[in-house]
């Protein structure tokens, strides 16, 4: 999997994919992670990359010209992913994310100051995605999380195939919450582990995780009961 980034902080990007599980990936070469800054590709002794939007409101607007260019300077496989990091996206879920994992190359647009010159919408088509219903100051965030959710799609990157499997959302738990899990010691603090993860018999612990799943999903996201 090859990620492509278009930002303006470069350094974001780069800091982050030098720790923990995204660092040996891209050490092992089972994913590989290009910052490309669109401020690069722009033709004026300034560099600049915004300006007033006509109109009259408040903020600056991202330039379609640096980002435009800077687009298809990119080396393109034959399947990747256009994605524009923006709060009118629809919203990144697991479905979505499952789905990015199986293209060959994401390249992500990140926004900064009030948006994106409208024509970069409409002249280069990317797949917009947000986060959420809130506001960032800026598209690496969102950046990130899809190269670290994707990531762990990948085969190898998790040190066991099967973890993603276990995890909130996913198929394997059939879109439910994760079920509770514990660790030594047996007893904290009158809190004790429940006596039926600990008898051995796995036919009873897994009958009790996927209660457990429907009871906290119900309790914390009864929408994803429907």
């Amino acid at each position: 999997m090859r990620f492509d980034v278009l930002t303006l902080f470069e350094g974001i990007i780069k800091d982050y994919c030098s720790y923990s599980i995204i660092k040996r990936a891209v050490e092992k070469k089972l994913i590989e992670v290009n910052t490309i800054n669109f401020r690069n590709y722009t033709h004026d002794k300034h560099k600049r990359v915004d300006d007033t939007p006509y109109g009259g409101t408040s903020g600056m607007v991202l330039m379609a010209p640096p980002i435009f260019e800077a687009y298809e300077a990119i080396e393109k496989t034959d399947d990747f992913e256009f994605i524009m990091l923006t709060p009118q996206g629809e919203p990144y879920n697991q479905k979505i994310c499952t789905e990015l994992a199986q293209k060959k190359q994401l390249i992500l647009l990140c926004g900064h100051y009030e948006g994106f010159d409208e024509r970069i919408r409409l002249g280069l088509k990317p797949r917009e995605i947000s986060l959420g219903d809130y506001i960032l100051t800026g598209g690496e965030l969102g950046a990130l999380c899809i190269i670290d959710s994707v990531s762990r799609l990948i085969d190898g990157v998790l040190n066991k195939s099967d973890s993603p499997l276990n995890d909130s959302f996913s198929v394997g738990l059939d879109g439910l919450l994760e079920h509770p899990q514990y660790t030594r010691p047996r007893e904290f603090r009158g809190m004790k582990v429940p006596e039926v993860l600990l008898n051995g018999n796995h036919k009873e612990i897994e009958k009790f995780k996927q209660e457990q799943r429907i009871l906290r999903t119900k309790a914390k996201r009864p929408d994803l009961l429907n």
